[in-house]
């Protein structure tokens, strides 16, 4: 739907390429400021991938009720955020490409935007995830400049929970960029007062976090669903800062110490740890018992939404193994094994180096179902003679 905003060839034009919750929580953001900022085109285009929601079509809701009630209810759109199925028409002479959508689809999406942009676009990824082939890892900014030409992509990583962000709850994130210029342009594009962006000249750093820490939130949530408190979980959250850091830094050596302290960082693992899809998913992974697999929980409480980290961890260990390194990662390893080889929940706790696993086993085994409360493991059938390691 064509809406009369103003138009100047020399304000830059944004599309966004993606709608979910985190795409409809950037895009208020960046619609705001596109109304602030003289530089900035004040209509901006969001492709939306068209669905039924309650007998109307998901672009009709988002242009008339200035709301996507799918994925983000309740959170009003700025006016100048026009929807639109077309991704063609979406990216139309855009001189900013803004992704954040499952990288599964980048593939035929890219193909179908190239050559449709301004001579001197740029992108920014807000994809959380990674992309793996025969090779190895490969960055989603890569695909992403692969599928359209060469054209120069930055990242944006950060503690930044989507329904937070969309209610306007104060915030930071980084971006990551290769030429400082476009990592200033992207600034004015997203930093606000309560959105405060810091950027970095450190794609794959930022990027590879941004990934990593979903693997490691799938851990905090095991520790949730074993009824652990907060003591092991920062003794998780630490571990696995560590091993995102080794894992990174084996890859691209040239990722700063610094990178792992900001926003896309420490804090972006902190708060997945803590309030994230992959750590409530892992906690019901625990709680069903073996009953559930991840992709039957996803079904059930994401409303349509995907996990990365069970996609992450998976092709992670691939890599781990074929190189001959996973014993180096023994928290990656460990929620791996309990995520897909059906290792018991309670074999993570050997990593945290409370107890050797043999010993676990050989007690649950003795005295039955575990039992647990903070930091202290009993095992025991009520009524039993409990039994602490």
């Amino acid at each position: 739907r064509e809406m009369p905003f103003r138009t100047n060839p020399s304000r830059k034009r944004v599309a966004i390429v993606g709608s979910g919750n985190w795409g409809c929580a950037i895009a208020k953001i960046v619609g705001q400021n596109a109304t602030r900022h003289n530089h900035i085109e004040e209509e901006v285009r969001m492709w939306v991938f068209e669905e039924m929601v309650g007998g109307r079509k998901l672009t009709e809701i988002i242009n008339e009720d200035h709301e996507n009630s799918k994925y983000m209810p309740g959170i009003k759109l700025p006016r100048n955020v026009v929807a639109d199925p077309d991704v063609v028409s979406a990216t139309k002479g855009a001189n900013i490409l803004i992704f954040v959508l499952p990288h599964q689809f980048l593939g035929g999406l890219c193909a179908k935007i190239c050559g449709n942009t301004a001579p001197d676009c740029i992108a920014v990824s807000l994809i959380k995830g990674v992309h793996f082939d025969e090779t190895g890892m490969v960055l989603v900014s890569d695909l992403i400049k692969q599928g359209l030409h060469g054209m120069d992509v930055s990242v944006l990583m950060g503690a930044n929970l989507a329904k937070e962000v969309a209610g306007g709850a104060f915030c930071e994130t980084t971006i990551g960029y290769n030429i400082e210029a476009n990592g200033k342009l992207l600034k004015t594009v997203f930093n606000d007062p309560l959105f405060h962006v810091a950027i970095v000249s450190d794609v794959p750093g930022v990027e590879v976090c941004g990934a990593l820490k979903n693997v490691v939130a799938l851990g905090a949530g095991f520790t949730d669903g074993m009824g652990l408190g907060d003591n092991s979980k920062a003794a998780i959250i630490r571990i696995g800062l560590m091993e995102m850091k080794k894992f990174i830094q084996s890859r691209y050596p040239k990722v700063q110490d610094a990178t792992f302290f900001e926003s896309c960082g420490v804090a972006d693992l902190i708060v997945t740890c803590y309030g994230g899809r992959n750590r409530r998913c892992a906690e019901e992974f625990v709680k069903a018992g073996g009953r559930k697999t991840f992709l039957q929980i996803e079904k059930e409480l994401l409303n349509g939404q995907k996990l990365q980290g069970t996609l992450t961890v998976k092709e992670v260990m691939h890599i781990l193994r074929k190189e001959g390194s996973a014993d180096k990662y023994p928290l990656f390893k460990s929620i791996h094994a309990i995520a897909f080889e059906g290792a018991p929940v309670e074999s993570m706790l050997a990593t945290l180096g409370c107890f050797e696993l043999d010993q676990v086993l050989m007690a649950k085994d003795q005295f039955g179902q575990v039992v647990t409360k903070r930091t202290v493991v009993y095992y025991g059938r009520m009524g039993d003679q409990r039994a602490a390691l």
